[in-house]
């Protein structure tokens, strides 16, 4: 279990993907990691602590650009090295770096497969790492010096179709925009609003509607199974269906434990989903 978090603003978006990380912390305290990118360099900041500890003053103020995307960690695949921390980060194609929230359940299949027909290295254990390997080696393939919308739905069509498991993924590519995919099962969560400014709209995506309502984005929907959305640097947005024969099978921990009481996932409260299972249960007792 991680959260992650995603925006695309019309000014630094640092300060508001540290309140979203703050109010997704309970789906991770391990580790924590902003990637903001500012005319086509991306500035990060990550490390092992809660999200007040990672980030000081001094991190903040260089973390620099309209869009950006962050990450908390609970620790599920590999060690709870700082190395794993997220956002991770490949340089080719275009600078992409990702944040993760899940478990690929192909992993060590993945990472063989990435090094024989890719040449890509995996240094860490982490799923994620793979994960942002594929996308990567996938979007390289369309071989465009600019990528188009298009490009990079059909890179996610193609993890959607290699990648086994549950994901919800933010990533940003570096100078052009922020991408968000959720699995063709929608097993973990992911939701994305917007709000106006008197410079233009903003958007956000995230784990939970609860880190946008703290930031006065309006909720618009969850992204569907399957579904991946793609948000440019200057606010353009771009959806599109992703995978073949999806179904909605949600974790069923994430209205149980995980997830915040008032957030709404998949349009059902959490805090009423709660409620009517203690109901059930009482019934049942």
């Amino acid at each position: 279990m991680c959260g992650i978090v995603g925006m695309v603003g019309t000014s630094d978006v640092s300060v508001s993907l540290y309140d979203a990380l703050t109010m997704l912390q309970h789906r991770g305290q391990d580790a924590a990691g902003i990637a903001t990118c500012h005319r086509g360099r991306v500035f990060q900041q990550k490390g092992n602590g809660m999200v007040r500890d990672v980030f000081q003053a001094e991190h903040m103020s260089h973390l620099v650009g309209n869009m950006g995307i962050g990450h908390v960690r609970y620790p599920t695949a590999g060690s709870s090295s700082a190395a794993l921390a997220q956002p991770f980060y490949v340089n080719s194609p275009y600078g992409i770096s990702l944040g993760h929230n899940g478990n690929l359940t192909n992993t060590e299949e993945l990472m063989d497969e990435l090094f024989r027909t890719g040449l890509r290295h995996i240094n860490t254990e982490s799923d994620s790492e793979v994960l942002l390997n594929v996308f990567a080696f996938e979007l390289q393939l369309r071989g465009q010096l600019t990528p188009a919308a298009e490009d990079i739905f059909a890179a996610v069509g193609a993890v959607n179709r290699r990648c086994r498991g549950g994901y919800a993924v933010t990533a940003m590519i570096a100078d052009y925009g922020i991408v968000a995919f959720r699995d063709p099962l929608g097993i973990r969560p992911l939701v994305f609003g917007s709000r106006e400014t008197e410079t233009g709209t903003e958007y956000m995506v995230a784990s939970e509607s609860a880190a946008l309502d703290v930031l006065g984005f309006r909720l618009i929907r969850d992204v569907g199974p399957g579904e991946a959305i793609y948000i440019e640097r200057n606010g353009t947005f771009h959806a599109q269906q992703c995978a073949e024969n999806t179904q909605l099978k949600p974790c069923i921990f994430e209205y149980v434990y995980f997830a915040r009481p008032d957030s709404i996932m998949d349009g059902i409260s959490v805090y009423k989903a709660r409620l009517r299972m203690g109901e059930k249960l009482a019934e049942k007792i």
